[in-house]
């Protein structure tokens, strides 16, 4: 088995003295996993940096053994942010969610095309309300759409509008960004609380049910955020 494609880097694990195991999600064949020989050395570690856009040939004697990656970099995306810790962040928690959630050697050129405007997303003034809904895109694309319009109710209070999902045994409260298109100027606490409803789905939909826990990356970017 031998292929050519594009690629974002979304992990990294060392495998020898000179060598890493290394998982990718490519253009045209979903995420894969290789070894890459010589990725300690100073020539490509450099461009092993989780997130970076790279070109890659995969090797491997058969679909049931792990193969191996020659890589070039296309884009250093990264290194970019290496002065700003809370993109710095946000990119090991999106990467880490890709890992996480999608199947090995399932083709999704969507998700692939979502993972390229992660990064064009990042050069917004916005960028933190948007990443909010790049994550709902994505778990939407991976079949757990959470369809939060169809399911808020509304509320008026104190003149203002309240959305919220209520359940036999608690009252959420949806932050009203997530359900008026036209919401602009998102304070912090809105934001997190976005993120944090988020994360309270992936949790009890998704990650519970397959005996997962919630990325540490993600709950670190989160902390950075506060």
């Amino acid at each position: 088995m031998n292929w050519d494609d594009s690629a974002y880097l979304i992990s990294k694990n060392r495998y020898s003295e000179n060598s890493i195991i290394a998982e990718v999600f490519t253009e045209n064949h979903g995420k894969i996993s290789g070894i890459i020989f010589g990725g300690t050395s100073k020539k490509i570690k450099n461009y092993l940096q989780i997130g970076n856009k790279i070109y890659v040939n995969y090797n491997a004697k058969s679909s049931t053994r792990i193969g191996y990656f020659k890589i070039e970099i296309l884009k250093a995306l990264t290194p970019l942010y290496f002065d700003e810790n809370q993109k710095l962040s946000c990119i090991s928690s999106a990467m880490h969610l890709i890992k996480l959630l999608t199947a090995e050697a399932q083709s999704n050129k969507e998700i692939f095309t979502l993972i390229d405007r992660f990064f064009e997303m990042l050069t917004s003034d916005n960028w933190l309300q948007d990443y909010i809904f790049w994550e709902l895109e994505l778990l939407k694309l991976l079949g757990y759409d959470l369809e939060l319009k169809k399911m808020v109710e509304k509320e008026i209070v104190d003149d203002k509008i309240n959305y919220f999902v209520k359940s036999s045994t608690e009252k959420k409260i949806v932050p009203n960004f997530l359900i008026d298109d036209n919401f602009e100027n998102v304070d912090l606490t809105n934001l997190l609380r976005g993120l944090k409803l988020v994360s309270d789905y992936l949790e009890k939909s998704i990650l519970k049910p397959n005996n997962l826990n919630l990325p540490s990356s993600r709950i670190h970017f989160v902390n950075l955020l506060k």
